[in-house]
């Protein structure tokens, strides 16, 4: 009995870094395309003017799903503590940057004939050229990225474990949300600035700010609706583990 208690936070954590690492990896290769929102849902663009720029709510697909890997980060820390979420951020860096290192690699690849064309009657006359490009991120962009994810999980890591000291086991709501919406404003616009205004397209200020402010605008409203799945994905942790159990992880992390 005492093994199978002993096996059940190894397995929670293989779960959460599982689903963390695997919707990173997705947001980072969704992150390429560019939608339109208010299309999508079907109501006419806002063209809000911000900075001097008319911006309707144009988003990376990426911001999708951007606030779901903070929010697991949260929910590693309340049971596993900052140090794990530190090492989890890094081995998440690095399969993210060995991901980009082998998608590089296969563009190179010679491709085969017929494979080239064989898309043409579907609106894609070469293949070879649609799989670069779409694939082919510049080296800014991928390392404005890389740099941005690592500056906001360290920075969501150290909020959440003062909020959660002066808090203790009160107002989750707090240090998760909390947390999340201070690291998502800096990792929204480092990789704007670092990947576009340092990088090759040169952004004007005005442009970088207009559109930091969208994205960012859409990931706060996300954390915010988020928040009971805090509460319900905790309750769940707790009925898995057991009431014991679970207090003795908290307690733990909260110690460290």
């Amino acid at each position: 009995m005492k093994r199978l208690i002993l096996k059940k936070p190894v397995k929670l954590l293989v779960l959460l870094a599982g689903f963390f690492i695997t919707n990173a990896l997705i947001a980072e290769f969704i992150g390429v395309k560019i939608f339109a929102f208010e299309d999508t849902i079907g109501i006419n663009p806002f063209n809000w003017n911000l900075f001097g720029h008319q911006s309707s709510l144009m988003l990376s697909a990426g911001v999708l799903i951007w606030p779901v890997v903070f929010i697991s980060t949260d929910i590693v820390n309340e049971y596993f503590g900052k140090k794990v979420v530190k090492k989890l951020s890094y081995l998440t860096a690095g399969l993210i940057s060995y991901a980009f290192l082998v998608i590089i690699g296969s563009i190179y690849l010679a491709p085969a004939d017929f494979w080239i064309g064989d898309f043409a009657d579907q609106g894609v006359p070469d293949m070879q050229k649609a799989y670069a490009t779409i694939f082919g991120q510049g080296s800014w962009i991928i390392v404005a990225s890389i740099l941005a994810f690592l500056i906001g999980q360290v920075l969501d890591a150290m909020i959440f474990e003062k909020l959660r000291k002066a808090t203790g086991e009160k107002m989750i709501w707090l240090r998760a949300t909390g947390s999340t919406l201070i690291s998502q404003f800096f990792d929204s616009f480092i990789v704007l600035y670092v990947a576009f205004v340092l990088g090759p397209p040169q952004w004007e200020m005005s442009l970088f700010l207009a559109v930091g402010t969208v994205n960012y605008s859409y990931k706060f409203i996300v954390a915010i609706l988020l928040t009971p799945f805090i509460y319900l994905t905790r309750r769940l942790i707790d009925k898995y583990l057991g009431e014991k159990l679970s207090k003795k992880l908290r307690r733990e992390a909260l110690s460290e």
